[in-house]
């Protein structure tokens, strides 16, 4: 059963399975004001659009290269400045720059995890050989 509304906009619980975010997580992106549901049911549930599931995404590739939730926040805002056509010239400079710095960052933190799962595969390789053969049916 789907949990679509309508109107195109989806309930947290499909908005979860569909950014692979638990819908505590979610919830907690809303209070600090990071992902804001577009609408809200006559119920009062949250209701998303695919613009807020596209924030949420781009928060969830944040959060693994080490970013805070204010440098989320400056790096969605900037996201939305680069592509509102409204925006000055100095505002898409300005955006540009703070985008250019998290690209930069976000190469770095991706070397250094990248570097840290090797490890880990060098670990699970040599732990291999103590493990007990897998069960034959």
């Amino acid at each position: 059963m789907s949990t679509d509304i309508d109107d195109g906009h989806l309930q947290i619980g499909e908005v979860a399975t569909r950014t692979e975010l638990s819908v505590k997580t979610i919830r907690h992106y809303d209070e600090v004001g990071l992902v804001t549901p577009s609408a809200r049911s006559a119920g009062g549930f949250r209701l998303y659009t695919t613009s807020d599931i596209e924030r949420l995404l781009a928060i969830r590739r944040m959060k693994p290269l080490g970013f805070t939730l204010e440098e989320m926040r400056e790096l969605l805002q900037a996201l939305e400045t680069i592509a509102e056509p409204t925006s000055t010239k100095t505002q898409q400079t300005a955006a540009a720059t703070y985008l250019a710095d998290c690209h930069t960052r976000a190469e770095q933190a991706c070397a250094k995890l990248t570097k840290q799962l090797a490890y880990a595969r060098e670990l699970t390789t040599q732990l291999a050989e103590y493990a007990p053969p897998a069960p034959k049916n």
